[in-house]
């Protein structure tokens, strides 16, 4: 038996059982098909406890907000310099991001210093490959999604995962160009493809070699350990 929590889901289109670890979240998924046992689809990932702790044993480390904490912001690093009697508002002078007040408040205050600091760059991404393009946007947002880097509505309106700043700054700009592209198509077509490549100026190849292998590791900046 495992002690881990395990997340049961039935697919429609499963034929057998299957566990997976998410690797975002370090959650144990077992999916099972529509009329297989709940009991013995848990009997069965059981049966896998060595392979589950094997397979969490190889996540991302956690990287907590706390003080002293060296985080990547794009291509730079800094290091959180907390002084219990600074200010609150949290600002960067050099590589050092100086936040005050009480210590139980640092990683949200950290946190939202990085949203804010990743909408504003975002927005400035967006605007400059959307006059590449020769497109309008209707509004640039940031969020937490877990399942995409970002999104296009059909009327224009980005919307980011604030996480981006976490990433290197070509795998943002790939980002950025991917989703502005979709002003000109809305499918992944190999036109698509191609305007991404002409707006960004490059090849997003390696940029979403990057995401794909590194990705998961940006939602464990910033998770208490």
């Amino acid at each position: 038996m495992t002690d881990t929590p395990i997340r049961i889901l039935r697919h429609p289109r499963a034929r057998r059982m299957r566990l997976a670890i998410d690797p975002a979240s370090g959650e144990v998924r077992l999916t099972l098909p529509p009329r297989a046992s709940t009991r013995a689809g848990l009997a069965w990932a059981g049966e896998k406890a060595d392979w589950i702790s094997a397979q969490r044993a190889r996540l991302p480390r956690p990287v907590p907000f706390d003080p002293g904490t060296t985080i990547p912001l794009a291509d730079e690093k800094l290091t959180i310099d907390w002084r219990a009697d600074g200010p609150r508002t949290v600002r960067r002078e050099g590589n050092r991001l100086i936040c005050g007040g009480p210590a139980d408040g640092l990683a949200r205050r950290v946190t939202s210093w990085l949203k804010a600091e990743a909408l504003r760059q975002l927005r400035e991404d967006s605007a400059y490959f959307a006059a590449r393009a020769g497109v309008t946007l209707a509004g640039v947002a940031v969020g937490d999604p877990r399942t995409r880097w970002g999104s296009c509505s059909s009327a224009g309106a980005i919307r980011y995962s604030w996480r981006l700043i976490l990433a290197p700054g070509f795998a943002r700009r790939a980002t950025v160009a991917h989703e502005v592209a979709h002003r000109l198509h809305m499918d992944h077509s190999p036109a698509f493809h191609a305007a991404v490549a002409h707006i960004l100026g490059d090849d997003p190849a390696p940029a979403m070699a990057w995401l794909r292998r590194h990705g998961a590791s940006l939602y464990w900046i910033g998770r208490s350990v």
